[in-house]
């Protein structure tokens, strides 16, 4: 069963190109250790919420802009081994060494996802959430989410992926829990939409937002935490290509 480690970090602004250069050098390593995908997303649209925010959830400063990223393994085993050898390589130490952010702010987890996709082309524009799910609605909530991901899928998002909270500790500073204000007996899920452009992702929504059956009567979860954003892919390595942004 697929596995992914999902983050959540704040990058100076100023860092940009050298937040790229990290993860350019580090994703051959992780797909070296296993890993068969490794995204990094960068803020685009990440809106100021009343309760919670992506920013709030890792203290972001002025001047940083939010990434919301993952990697994907094709199993949790597969993903323990990888960390360990990343953890003990002296390639990742040199690397954790010189970070172009805050490593004490960043928010991550491992999740266990549900996949929906249609197609294979290259990924353009990311919707990124956080969701706090109670435990006890983790059924409704996948079974909700697959309605959901029809309608987006039919108006032309390539993927949609819901990833229930698996591994997910609790931080010093931050976490994905306080990212959401979870209660005791809430799950947090990392959820993505993928597109192939942002443009591909304004008129989807516009498209899908006439479907009532993206209104359902009721969620069985708390859409006032939700936290979320739109993202441009900076890094994306999957298979045997990277594909990089700089602008």
């Amino acid at each position: 069963m697929p596995y992914i480690d999902g983050f959540v970090a704040a990058v100076p602004a100023a860092n940009k190109e050298a937040y790229r250069q990290s993860a350019l050098d580090a994703a051959p390593l992780y797909k070296e250790f296993g890993a068969t995908r490794l995204i990094e997303n960068w803020g685009d649209e990440v809106p100021e919420g009343k309760v919670t925010d992506l920013r709030r959830a890792v203290k972001a400063e002025p001047g940083e802009v939010i990434v919301f990223s993952w990697i994907e393994y094709p199993s949790k085993a597969v993903r323990d081994v990888a960390n360990e050898k990343a953890m003990n390589d002296p390639r990742m130490q040199s690397m954790g060494a010189q970070m172009p952010f805050d490593g004490k702010r960043m928010i991550y987890g491992g999740f266990v996802p549900s996949l929906h996709g249609r197609g294979q082309e290259s990924t353009g524009y990311i919707d990124g959430s956080l969701v706090p799910v109670p435990t006890g609605n983790k059924d409704a909530y996948h079974a909700l989410a697959s309605t959901l991901a029809e309608v987006l899928l039919e108006h032309g998002a390539l993927r949609v992926v819901d990833a229930w909270g698996d591994d997910v500790p609790d931080g010093k500073i931050t976490d994905f829990k306080g990212a959401v204000k979870a209660a005791g007996d809430e799950q947090v899920v990392f959820a993505w939409i993928e597109w192939p452009s942002k443009a591909a992702r304004d008129a989807g929504w516009q498209k899908a937002m006439s479907d009532p059956r993206m209104h359902p009567a009721k969620v069985p979860y708390d859409e006032g935490r939700r936290a979320f954003g739109g993202f441009v892919p900076l890094v994306d390595e999957k298979a045997d290509s990277v594909t990089s942004a700089s602008s």
